[in-house]
C-alpha cells in the first residue's frame, strides 16, 4: 500500500563527478616467497557514493586486495590509498577511517557476548561519543531487526543474524567507507536481501563508499561497477549493464531437442564460444548472430531446435574475457565418460525418506524431511549455510544415524544396509576428501583399491577417468598444487570409480571458477542423461538451481518446498505477483522517493525493484510519483529469480530473521 511523504533528501546520483575515496594502482602481492603471485599489478578507483565489487572465484586475489586497503596486510608493490591516506606507508591511519568486515560468518565477534555486548565492545573500540552512539545503535537494530535478540549470545545466532551483527559492529561509528569481504557468503536469502538493502540505503542517503567482494556472479548486479578477477588479475571492468551489453553476439538457448546432438554440433565450432548445459536446454554464447546458428544446426541435421535470445549473464563475460586470454577451457568428453556410468537396474525412485531427522542436543538440524528422488534425476538442495543439507546427505549415505523418521537409498535401508549401501553410490564431500600430498593418480588408485577394484578393472576405468575428466596430462602432479577446479574433477572421478548408480554431491562447485562451474555441471547433466545415473546435490548458489530437474528448499532444517524451477518460480509469481523495476538516472533520489510508497523497494545496482501484487497499479503509482518529482525513469514488470521466490516461500512459512 502506498503512502504520502514529503520530498526525499537529496543525495550524491552523479558518481562520475564524484571524488574517489579508493585509489589503487599497479599494486602486488606475493606469498610463500615470491613463489605464489596473488595480486598481479592491479589498479582501479571508486568514487565517492559507489558500490564497486571485486568479482571472483576463490584464489582470485580479492581478499588480498582488500586487506592491503585495510592496513592488516602488507603489499610488495604499488600504491593503495583511502581518503588520500596512503594504505601501504600508513596502515594504522587508515583504520579509523574505515568499517572494515573480514571474511566469514560474523568473524569479527566474541561468541561469549551478547548481542548488545559485541555492539558496546566496538563501541569503546571505537570510540563514539555516548549521543552519536545510541542514535546509530538504534538505527542499526531497526534496519537489521535485531532488536529482539540483544540478550542472545553472538555463538548463538544463525549466520544470517551472525552478518548482520557483524556488520553493525562494522557501522556502529558510521564510517564514510566500507570494506566487506565476502559479505554475504553462506547466509540466508532474506539475510542476504536485508544486508544489500542496509548498504544501498547508506549509499542512498549518506554517499556511503563501498568495496566488496563476491564469489556469486549474480552479486555483481547490486554494484555499480565491478572488477572480474582471475588468477590476480583483472579480466574486465565497468558497470553490469555494460560489461553484458558488450558482448556482440549474444546469449541464446536452444531448446527442444537432444541436448547431447546440439552439444556435438556447437562442437569445435568457431562461433560459439562457449555453451552449457542447463537441464534440457543448452545455453551458447555466440561470436555473431542467431542466423549463423541455425545455419549450424540445420547443417548437423538438427531441424525443429527452439532458439531463444536471454539475457547475458556476468558469468559469460568472464567466459568471454577468458577465451580473449586465450586460456584453456577444455572439459571431459562425455562418451568416454559415460562407459564407466552405471548400467544396474535402477528402482523407481533412487531415494525415499520419511520424517527424517537428526537432533543435535536440542537443535533441529534437519527436521521431519519426506522427499521422493526419481532415478536418473537431478535433485537439488537448495538453502543457505546451516539450512541441513550436508547432514541430511550424511544421514542418506550412511554416515550419520537419524534421530527419528526413515530412509531408503538405493533399494538400502539406511540404518541396516550400511554394506550394501557403500557400494551403490558415491559421495563427494562439502570439503575436499583427497590426500594433498599424493597425485592425482595416486588419489585415484588409492580409492580404487578402497572400493576393492580388480588390477584390470581399476587400470581400465583410471584411465577412462584420466582422460574423460581432461587431467591425464597432470596425472603425476601432487593434488595440493591443483586449481579448485582440477580438484573438483579429480574428487568427481573418485566417487565415479566403482560406477555407483547414485552420486551424493555436497556444494561442490563452492569457491570455483565459472568456467570450471560450467565444465562441472556438463559432467553431472550428462551422467544423469546419458548414463541413468541419480544425482542428489546441495547448493547456497541460488542460480544454480536452473541446472536441476527438481529442487527441494530448505530452511532451518526444513523443506519448505519443492517442484522443479519453472514450477516453484511460477507459484510465488501468482501468489505475490512479478517484479516492478525501475531504471532512473537519479537511482538514489528515485529510491528514497519509492521506498516512502513501496516499504519492500530494494536498489540492485542503479536498478529498483519490488514484487508486487498489484503490478498495473504499481507502475502507474510509480510513473506519477516520479513525473513529480521531476524524476526521469523506466518502469516496467519482470519476473522472479530464484532469489526472490526462495524469499516468497520464506515469508510463507513465516520466515524473518535468518
Amino acid at each position: 500500500m502506498a503512502k504520502h511523504s514529503s520530498q526525499p533528501e537529496q543525495a550524491a546520483d552523479s558518481l562520475d563527478a564524484a571524488a574517489a575515496e579508493i585509489r589503487v594502482t599497479s599494486l602486488t602481492k606475493s606469498y610463500s616467497r615470491g613463489k605464489v603471485s596473488a595480486v598481479k599489478g592491479v589498479g582501479f578507483e571508486v568514487e565517492k557514493g559507489q558500490v564497486f565489487g571485486l568479482i571472483g572465484p576463490d584464489g582470485a586475489g580479492k581478499t588480498s586486495v582488500l586487506q592491503i586497503l585495510a592496513g592488516v596486510l602488507s603489499a610488495d608493490g604499488g600504491t593503495a590509498s583511502i581518503a588520500g591516506v596512503d594504505a601501504v606507508t600508513q596502515p594504522e591511519a587508515i583504520k579509523p577511517l574505515i568499517g572494515y568486515m573480514p571474511q566469514g560468518l560474523g568473524l569479527n565477534l566474541y561468541d561469549s557476548l551478547t548481542v548488545a555486548e559485541n555492539i558496546e565492545f566496538f563501541r569503546e573500540l571505537r570510540n563514539v561519543p555516548e549521543v552519536e552512539y545510541q542514535e546509530n545503535r538504534e538505527r542499526l537494530l531497526h534496519m537489521t531487526r535485531l532488536e529482539p535478540f540483544l540478550d542472545r549470545p553472538a555463538g548463538q545466532l544463525s549466520g544470517g543474524m551472525r552478518q548482520k551483527l557483524a556488520l553493525i559492529c562494522t557501522l556502529i561509528h558510521l564510517p564514510d567507507i566500507l570494506l566487506l569481504d565476502e559479505p554475504t557468503t553462506g547466509v540466508d536469502p532474506v539475510s542476504r536481501r536485508d544486508f544489500w538493502t542496509i548498504i544501498h540505503e547508506l549509499v542512498a542517503k549518506r554517499a556511503v563508499t563501498v568495496l566488496l567482494t563476491t564469489a556469486y556472479m549474480d552479486e555483481a548486479e547490486r554494484c555499480h561497477r565491478v572488477a572480474l578477477m582471475h588468477e590476480g588479475e583483472f579480466i574486465a571492468e565497468g558497470s553490469p549493464e555494460k560489461l553484458a551489453l558488450g558482448l556482440s553476439g549474444g546469449v541464446v538457448s536452444i531448446s527442444d531437442a537432444l541436448p547431447r546432438a546440439v552439444l556435438a554440433a556447437l562442437h569445435d565450432w568457431p562461433q560459439a564460444e562457449s555453451y552449457a548445459l542447463f537441464g534440457a536446454e543448452v545455453h551458447v554464447l555466440l561470436s555473431e548472430g542467431q542466423q549463423s546458428l541455425n545455419d549450424r544446426l540445420q547443417e548437423k541435421g538438427i531441424h525443429h531446435a527452439r532458439i531463444q535470445a536471454i539475457p547475458a549473464q556476468l558469468e559469460d563475460v568472464f567466459v568471454h574475457q577468458m577465451q580473449l586470454k586465450k586460456a584453456s577451457i577444455s572439459g571431459a568428453d562425455a562418451s568416454s565418460l559415460i562407459q564407466i556410468s552405471t548400467t544396474v537396474e535402477k528402482a523407481a525412485n533412487a531415494i525415499s525418506t520419511s520424517d527424517l531427522s537428526r537432533h543435535f542436543g536440542d537443535f533441529a538440524a534437519v527436521d521431519q524431511v519426506s522427499l521422493d528422488v526419481q532415478a536418473g534425476e537431478i535433485y537439488g538442495l537448495l538453502g543457505p549455510n546451516g539450512a541441513g543439507k550436508t547432514t541430511l546427505i550424511k544421514m542418506l549415505c550412511g554416515l550419520l544415524p537419524p534421530t527419528a523418521g526413515s530412509a531408503e537409498v538405493a533399494g538400502c535401508n539406511i540404518q541396516d544396509g550400511k554394506e550394501r549401501l557403500a557400494n551403490s553410490i558415491g559421495y563427494m564431500s562439502q570439503r575436499f576428501s583427497l590426500y594433498r600430498d599424493l597425485s592425482i593418480q595416486a588419489n585415484l588408485e588409492l580409492y580404487a583399491g578402497l572400493y576393492g577394484l580388480s588390477k584390470q578393472t581399476r587400470r581400465t576405468r583410471i584411465e577412462t577417468l584420466l582422460s574423460s575428466l581432461d587431467i591425464e596430462r597432470y596425472r603425476s602432479r601432487l593434488t595440493g598444487a591443483l586449481p579448485l577446479g582440477l580438484r573438483q574433477r579429480l574428487a568427481l572421478g573418485c566417487t565415479l570409480l566403482h560406477q555407483p548408480p547414485l552420486l551424493f554431491l555436497d556444494e561442490p562447485t563452492s569457491g570455483v571458477d565459472p568456467i570450471a562451474r560450467r565444465q562441472f555441471w556438463d559432467l553431472v547433466h550428462l551422467l544423469a542423461q546419458e548414463g541413468g545415473v541419480t544425482v542428489l546435490v546441495s547448493t547456497h548458489y541460488m542460480d544454480e538451481a536452473e541446472h536441476c530437474d527438481r529442487l527441494g528448499l530448505m530452511q532451518e532444517g526444513r523443506l519448505i518446498a519443492v517442484g522443479n524451477p519453472a514450477q516453484l518460480k511460477q507459484e510465488a509469481q501468482q501468489r505475490a505477483g512479478p517484479l516492478i523495476m525501475v531504471q532512473a538516472e537519479a537511482f538514489a533520489q528515485a529510491f528514497q522517493l519509492l521506498r516512502e510508497y513501496f516499504p519492500t523497494a530494494m536498489l540492485y545496482g542503479r536498478r529498483i525493484q519490488w514484487q508486487s501484487i498489484a503490478p498495473e497499479q504499481d507502475i502507474a503509482e510509480a510513473q506519477r510519483l516520479l513525473a513529480e518529482h521531476a524524476l526521469s525513469a523506466d518502469v516496467t514488470q519482470g519476473a522472479l529469480s530464484m532469489e526472490e521466490t526462495f524469499v516468497s516461500f520464506l515469508q510463507l512459512e513465516g520466515g524473518g530473521n535468518g
